[in-house]
Order: structure tokens, then C-alpha cells, then sequence
């Protein structure tokens, strides 16, 4: 008797705790679950005998009452958690995933012209030819074609980033400022199993500008950049492939400037409607390529756990791989207008229309070994000395076209593209890389590039750091040096097109650098002096009140002095961030950079009706005055020209930034202060920026 009372006791508590679980349900259709409304809970009545019945014992209705538990599913809620994050750069050395970023940090500076440690100058909207305000020089060696004014539009296979997603995830980000900037990007990536991993980016900008946009649909800008892309790591975490496909489609307009070179002095009726010198002439960049990357791990694999990670860094004892690369972009220039205002210095082929075209075609094999020696029994990284060593063959093909009247096979005069030249070779270049880890707060690295054979021959690139750590409150010191040195660029040794033709013999440019860089996490401090000395510099530069933009060299050294500080102080939910930048050289009108710069950038962290986290402020951009460079259109570059010095005030921005579960969104007003000390500013000559926008823009992120 005492064992089946025993028996109808445990059965009463099993029906017991379904009617408890069954007041806090997981089920989605319950009726107060808010996703799901107007929806009713299905119960089981367990009282019901409708219907034939089967007697069950005691036993076996315990064993159902169990089956039917188990068979009902936990509701869980996905977020960034299950996404790990990883691209080319960190996947170097060793497999390294971090954590999806979700923050709100910089998240208002959405375009590539307004990034507070790289600010740009540009030709007045979003998507037109830019370059940097401050003194940046590119650590590239061997083949350039010389064009990079559009280069912060363009995706590269660097630029992509690979997931390990243990849900589907998609991304959708879109900003607007009305017609005169909008921006929209997708990105989706899911796992087709714990391995295997694919993706795709889709990237669009349209931009009217604030001057004659009522005009021809030539004047817009439109931006095309799209992605697909994979990862596969193997079972044993071996072998590791990344591949990815990429197309790219640059349209901006050509303008030549707006006709009213005095718009902020005389003002204007309707600025949609200002005349421009060129209303229907564009530049295009076109073209796509194939990255593919692959990397096998040999010997013994060791694994390095990180403080706060869900995964560990996988870390080789031998590592080979090889990189496929191939890319084919083609720049267009297209006028389809009269000169009737002297834009351009002289013609050689057509007197009133330009059809310029230069295909570049690149084809790349990267084959490298790396050796590892450390001490396998180390919880961290101790006493590692690790040698890379590789070779890098570039296969070039360029050809450069341009439209001319020639005779048909019927003696006919016709418009059409003619090759004026255009060739095929490759370089060589020899890469080692050697780097010592004593711990993980000391360290030094070396690296080595060298084209040892090809039309590029001589290009070196040396670099050196010393990393020096002391602790979290001590902080850590990075000293480096490099010394360089680069063939000119195609576009300054030979160049034929409608409105310029170059045949120059210049020397290989050469810069050598060190620098002293402190950097403090606990104080947010990170303090920068770099030093260069450049000599056999090429630049542009035209007459005294020319426009015959034409590239020189200069026979002397350059000295120049940059010093920049990074500084966060917090006061309760009170945030001040400055970044400071001081250069400083004895040729400031040939390079043509502010001596200051500042961002900062004051906002106040609070929690709306419980559930907005969001941050209230004011970002300020300044630079001193600078002699302003002009732009040379149909040639794509930054040109010393007119002596023109603007003067230079603040540009406000006052943002209101937030975050609601998955969203991200901001609404920001920028050059709020127009008006208050001048009614509008240039960055080039002739180009005025643009006015004061209000910019909303959205971040979605779904997890399924």
C-alpha cells in the first residue's frame, strides 16, 4: 500500500508542476506573450475521457507525463552572442574570432570624408573625389596606376570581414539626408554548418550634392559596391580557405566647380540651381576580381584561451599558405560638354568631347612559410620567435584609350576608341618577417619587402617596432621606423589622354620615418610623434593662376613634424573626447596641410523611458588655415595651383544616438553653427562644402 501511494503521490506532483509550468509558459502563442497576440494557450485537460482511452499504470503515466516535457523546447532569445567576427589581418598569424560590435561608439560619422583621426578633403558632397587633410603617407611598393581619389568608396578584399554565425545574421543599415545624401547596406552571413561559413555586402550611395542637382542626372553620384564571400575551416582546425567575389561601380561627377566662385560673399536665390562649368561630364570606376586565400597549419597546433572569449586563439607551429588574387578596374572619364570656361588646359584629340579610359588588369600569387618556436607548456605567449618568408609574384596588363576622329574602310571620318598604348609585365618581390615575443608585454618585429625583379625593381619597403609593455596602469610604448622607397606612379611618368599627356624620367620617391607612441587604456591617453624625411618628392602643380596641372619633383628634402594626442575623460555619465594634431615642416606650401587639427566631441550617456541607451551631443571639427589646393579635372588629382588661403572656423554637429534591442539609430544635424561665424567653408579651391543637413540614419541586426 505504502509503494503506491508512493506512486500517486509522484504522479500528482508531475500534473502539479505542468499546471505551474503552464502559468509561466514559454509557448509563443501564450495569450500575454507580446509577439504573439490575441492568441490562446493550448492546455492539456488532463481530465478529458472523451474518445478511447487506453489504462495506463502509474508507471507509464509517469513516463509520459516525462516524454511530453522533454519534448517542449526552450525559448531562447539570439542576439550578437552567437556571432563571432574575424577578417584577412587577424586570421595572419593565427584563427582569432571577437565579438559582434553592437556599440554606439563613432556610429554618427558615417561618411568615409568625416572619420575623426583620418578627415578628408573633398569636392563639397558624399561620394566625390577626396584625399587626406592631414599628411598620410602609403607604405605600398611596386606597380600604381596613380589614381586614388575615390579610393575611400571602393571595397577590397582586405576590407571584408568573415563570421562564424551560430544563427543566420543579417545586417541593414541605410542613412539619409534627403536627396542630397543617402547611404544603404546590407550584409548576411549564416554558417551552412559549424565549418563552413558564407556572406554577401551590398553597398549603395546617392548623392545630388547642394548645387545644381536639379540639372542632368550626370551631376548625381552613385555608388555601387557588392560582396559574396566564404570561410571553411577544417574538422581538425588545419586547413583554413577565404574567398571572396567583388564588384565595384564608381559613377561622380565631373563638374569643373560651380561658375559663382564668390557664392558665399554674393549668396544665392536657389543653390539647386547654380550653374556648373560642366553639367553632364562624369568620372567611372568600374570592375570586380576574385581573392581566394588559403592557409594549412603543420605539426603541433596550441590554443590560447582569452579572458572573456567564448573561444580560443588557435595558434600554429608551422604555417603555409597561398593567396590567389586577380582584379580588373577600368577609370573612365567622359565629358560631354563644351569647354566654354577654360576647365581644361589644351586638347590633343577631340576639341569639345573626351571619351579617357585606362584598364588596369592585376594577377597575384603570394606563397609564404612561417615557423613557430614557443614554449608549448605556457599559458600565454612566452619566449616566441616566429620567421615568415614568402614571394609575391604581380602580373600586370594596362591599356590606356581615348576618342579620335579616324577614317572608316570607306575613307568615312568616325568617333571612335583608340588605343594610344599599353603593356604587359610582372614583378617580383622577395617578403621575410621576423618577430620575437619575450611576453605578452614585450616584443619586437621586424619586416622586410623587397622587388628583387620586374619593371619595378629597387622598390623596398624596411620596418621595424619595438613593443614595450608595463602593465595596465604603466600603459605600453611602441617605437618604430621604416624606410621606403617607390617607383612613380603611371600617371606621372607616362600618361595620354585628351586633356594631358606626361613623358616624364623621375627618381623613386623615398621616405624614412620613426616614431614614439605611448598608449595608456587606464588613463584613455594615446599619445603619437612621428617624424619624416622625404626626399625626391612627386606632386602637381601648375602656373601661377594656370590650370595646367602637370606633375614635378621636387629636388629637395622634406622635414616634417607630426604630433597627435588622443584623450577620453569621463565624469559621470559626462564624456569629453579630444584628438589633437600638430604638423609642422618646411614645405607647407607644397604639401599643403593644416598645421592643427582638432575633433572633439562632448556627450552626455543616459537611459530614456527605461529602455533608450542613448548619448546626447556636440562633435566639433576644426583646422588651421591652409593654402587650399585645386583639382584637375579629366586628370583625377590634387593640383598646387592658385595660391588661394581660406579662412577657417569650427563645424559643429549636434547628435542624439541611441540603441533599442537590435537597433541602432541616430539623427544628427550637421554644420549646425552655419552662419555664426561665416555662411559656409571650402576644403579645395573653388569647391564649396556643403550646407547644414539633417541626417537620420538606422542599424537593424536580426538573428535568425
Amino acid at each position: 500500500m505504502s509503494d503506491k501511494l508512493k506512486y500517486i503521490l509522484l504522479v500528482l506532483a508531475c500534473v502539479w508542476g505542468q499546471i505551474a509550468f503552464a502559468q509561466q509558459p514559454t509557448y509563443p502563442n501564450y495569450p500575454n506573450n507580446p509577439n504573439y497576440p490575441n492568441q490562446q494557450q493550448q492546455r492539456i485537460n488532463l481530465r478529458d475521457t472523451s474518445g478511447t482511452v487506453k489504462n495506463l499504470t502509474n508507471d507509464q503515466q509517469l513516463d509520459s507525463l516525462r516524454k511530453k516535457l522533454d519534448k517542449k523546447k526552450d525559448s531562447v532569445v539570439f542576439s550578437s552572442k552567437f556571432i563571432k567576427v574575424t577578417n584577412e589581418r587577424l586570421l595572419k598569424d593565427s584563427t582569432q574570432l571577437f565579438k559582434l560590435d553592437t556599440g554606439l561608439y563613432n556610429f554618427e560619422n558615417y561618411s568615409p570624408d568625416n572619420q575623426p583621426r583620418s578627415p578628408r578633403i573633398t569636392l563639397g558632397n558624399l561620394g566625390r573625389d577626396e584625399r587626406s587633410l592631414l599628411y598620410e603617407p602609403s607604405h605600398a611598393i611596386g606597380f600604381d596606376a596613380g589614381l586614388h581619389t575615390l579610393d575611400t568608396y571602393l571595397l577590397n578584399p582586405q576590407d571584408i570581414n568573415y563570421y562564424r554565425a551560430r544563427v543566420p545574421y543579417t545586417q541593414l543599415y541605410g542613412v539619409t539626408g534627403g536627396l542630397k545624401e543617402q547611404m544603404f547596406r546590407i550584409l548576411h552571413t549564416q554558417n551552412i554548418n559549424p565549418r563552413f561559413n558564407v556572406g554577401f555586402n551590398l553597398n549603395f550611395i546617392g548623392s545630388r550634392g547642394f548645387y545644381s542637382y536639379n540639372l542632368p542626372l550626370a551631376q548625381n553620384v552613385s555608388n555601387v559596391n557588392a560582396a559574396a564571400f566564404t570561410w571553411y575551416e577544417s574538422k581538425n582546425k588545419r586547413y583554413n580557405v577565404l574567398g571572396n567575389l567583388i564588384y565595384n561601380n564608381l559613377k561622380t561627377p565631373e563638374t569643373g566647380s560651380i561658375r559663382n566662385d564668390s557664392i558665399f560673399k554674393t549668396g544665392s536665390i536657389d543653390k539647386s540651381t547654380e550653374a556648373v562649368r560642366l553639367p553632364n561630364t562624369y568620372e567611372q570606376w568600374a570592375g570586380g576580381g576574385l581573392y581566394v586565400k588559403q592557409v594549412y597549419y603543420i605539426g603541433r597546433i596550441d590554443s590560447l584561451s582569452r579572458a572573456g572569449a567564448n573561444s580560443a586563439n588557435i595558434l600554429p607551429t608551422q604555417r603555409v599558405s597561398y593567396t590567389l588574387s586577380y582584379n580588373s578596374r577600368k577609370y573612365n572619364f567622359k565629358q560631354n560638354d563644351g569647354d566654354a570656361y577654360n576647365v581644361f588646359p589644351d586638347y590633343y584629340f577631340e576639341s569639345n568631347y573626351a571619351r579617357d579610359s585606362l584598364t588596369v588588369k592585376h594577377l597575384s600569387n603570394d606563397f609564404s612559410y612561417s615557423f613557430y618556436l614557443r614554449n608549448k607548456s605556457a599559458k600565454t605567449v612566452k619566449n616566441e620567435l616566429k620567421l615568415d618568408v614568402g614571394l609575391t609574384q604581380d602580373i600586370y596588363s594596362y591599356s590606356q584609350y581615348v576618342r579620335d576622329t579616324t577614317l572608316n574602310q570607306y575613307g568615312s571620318k568616325v568617333n571612335t576608341a583608340v588605343k594610344v598604348q599599353g603593356t604587359s609585365f610582372q614583378d617580383l618581390t622577395l617578403k621575410a618577417r621576423l618577430s620575437y615575443r619575450l611576453n605578452e608585454r614585450m616584443g619586437l618585429e621586424g619586416d622586410f619587402q623587397q622587388i628583387a625583379q620586374g619593371r619595378d625593381f629597387g622598390d623596398f619597403f624596411y620596418d621595424a617596432k619595438l613593443k614595450i609593455g608595463g602593465g595596465k596602469k604603466a600603459g605600453r610604448i611602441v617605437f618604430e621606423g621604416y624606410s621606403q622607397s617607390s617607383s612613380p606612379p603611371l600617371v606621372y611618368t607616362d600618361w595620354i589622354s585628351n586633356h594631358y599627356i606626361f613623358h616624364n624620367n623621375f627618381k623613386s620617391q623615398k621616405t624614412n620615418s620613426v616614431s614614439f607612441n605611448y598608449i595608456n587604456d587606464a588613463l584613455k591617453l594615446d599619445l603619437k610623434a612621428e617624424y619624416f624625411l622625404i626626399s625626391d618628392y612627386l606632386y602637381f602643380e601648375s602656373q601661377e593662376g594656370g590650370n595646367d596641372a602637370h606633375p614635378v619633383q621636387l629636388g629637395s628634402d622634406i622635414n616634417l613634424l607630426k604630433v597627435s594626442l588622443g584623450k577620453t575623460i569621463t565624469w559621470r555619465r559626462w564624456h569629453f573626447e579630444d584628438y589633437l594634431v600638430y604638423q609642422k615642416t618646411d614645405y607647407q606650401s607644397t604639401l599643403r596641410t593644416p598645421e592643427f587639427y582638432n575633433y572633439t566631441s562632448i556627450y552626455y550617456k543616459t537611459l530614456l523611458f527605461n529602455v533608450l541607451y542613448s548619448n546626447i551631443g556636440l562633435n566639433v571639427r576644426y583646422n588651421s588655415q591652409y593654402v587650399a589646393p585645386s583639382y584637375a579635372v579629366g586628370l583625377g588629382q590634387f593640383y598646387n595651383g592658385q595660391n588661394v588661403t581660406y579662412s577657417s572656423y569650427p563645424v559643429a554637429t549636434l547628435f542624439f544616438k541611441a540603441t533599442l534591442q537590435r537597433t541602432n539609430f541616430f539623427a544628427m544635424y550637421d554644420y549646425v553653427n552655419q552662419g555664426l561665424f561665416s555662411p559656409g567653408y571650402y576644403t579645395v579651391n573653388r569647391y564649396p562644402m556643403g550646407d547644414r543637413i539633417l541626417t537620420i540614419g538606422v542599424s537593424w541586426a536580426f538573428y535568425n
